[in-house]
């Protein structure tokens, strides 16, 4: 593993215990820049997560919290009348950032959701008449909590296709909790240092980019995605009722992106159809739209994707 990303993950372990797939996520995020969707019940750290990560690099960080009564202004940003010159200005929202953390993003309702589409493809922001670039690196790591719960709005399919992975944050092992329960109860926990400048980071992208991926691989990747489309060309029949819109071709071009990321995070030079089945879920399950009937009986993406992974050949 390169010697940077191993200083990354250290400085964030000094806050996190557990958690390997969520951190690995966030860190696949970064290589890609990739948008990271992060769902899971209250107290599982995924604040923490996100706010060790920009620590120990140095990024510029904002979180705005989501809420019922949020506008699409406090999160791009509004014009603002000068009477001292009779003039409108910008004020910029939080947005303008490296990192934003959008936290309990399905907790505002789909109008303030929206506002941050815009950003999340285009890496840009319109304000009034003016458009104004994002500086790069730009991130949105967004935490929901599951939408069964009280109070919250589903995501729109739009807006979940712009994010390259989500990841499903479980609950930690009985292990882990205690480790938690006493470095809470004796301060145990380390102050995050900064060990990586965005000359190191944009240098590991770029050796992450550079990761080979055979011909097969690649033919791998669109046949699962297509899967989900066409489940019936791939013996599935009996699957295809189960799915309203299989995933986009967003979903082909981020799972070739994510494998290299895992390839690269793993220490190889090259990807094999090991990496691309590894993250077939976290880059597959939001873009999957179920119909009444697969809600109905209980069937959820994840159980479609572990059908479509059994069911095309590895090459």
């Amino acid at each position: 593993m390169n010697p940077i990303v191993e200083n990354i993950k250290t400085e964030i372990s000094k806050v996190m215990v557990g958690q390997e797939k969520m951190i690995e996520g966030l860190l696949v995020g970064l290589l890609t820049r990739g948008h990271i969707l992060l769902e899971g019940v209250p107290g599982l750290a995924k604040t923490t997560a996100v706010n060790a990560l920009a620590s120990s690099l140095g990024l510029n960080f904002k979180r705005v919290q989501f809420t019922p009564d949020l506008l699409p202004s406090d999160i791009i940003g509004t014009e603002i009348y000068d009477p001292s010159n009779n003039t409108f200005k910008i004020k910029q929202g939080p947005v303008f950032t490296n990192l934003l953390l959008a936290d309990e993003i399905n907790r505002a309702p789909a109008k303030v959701q929206s506002a941050l589409l815009e950003v999340m493809q285009e890496r840009q922001v319109t304000i009034g008449d003016e458009t104004f670039k994002i500086d790069l690196p730009f991130l949105v790591m967004a935490t929901q909590n599951p939408v069964e719960q009280e109070g919250a709005y589903e995501l729109p399919e739009a807006q979940l296709d712009r994010f390259l992975m989500k990841i499903v944050v479980g609950y930690n092992t009985k292990a882990e909790e205690l480790e938690i329960a006493r470095r809470v109860a004796n301060d145990g926990f380390g102050k995050i240092e900064q060990v990586a400048t965005l000359d190191d980071l944009e240098k590991i992208r770029q050796e992450a980019m550079v990761v080979h991926i055979d011909e097969e691989v690649e033919a791998y990747i669109v046949e699962l995605v297509f899967a989900t489309r066409e489940p019936q060309n791939y013996g599935l029949e009996a699957m295809a009722k189960h799915i309203e819109y299989g995933a986009s071709p967003r979903a082909s071009i981020d799972m070739y992106k994510a494998a290299r990321a895992v390839a690269y995070l793993k220490g190889r030079d090259f990807v094999s159809p090991i990496e691309v089945a590894y993250i077939a879920k976290e880059v597959l399950r939001h873009r999957i739209v179920l119909s009444y009937e697969a809600q109905a009986e209980g069937i959820t993406q994840d159980m479609i994707i572990d059908k479509v992974l059994a069911a095309v050949p590895i090459p």
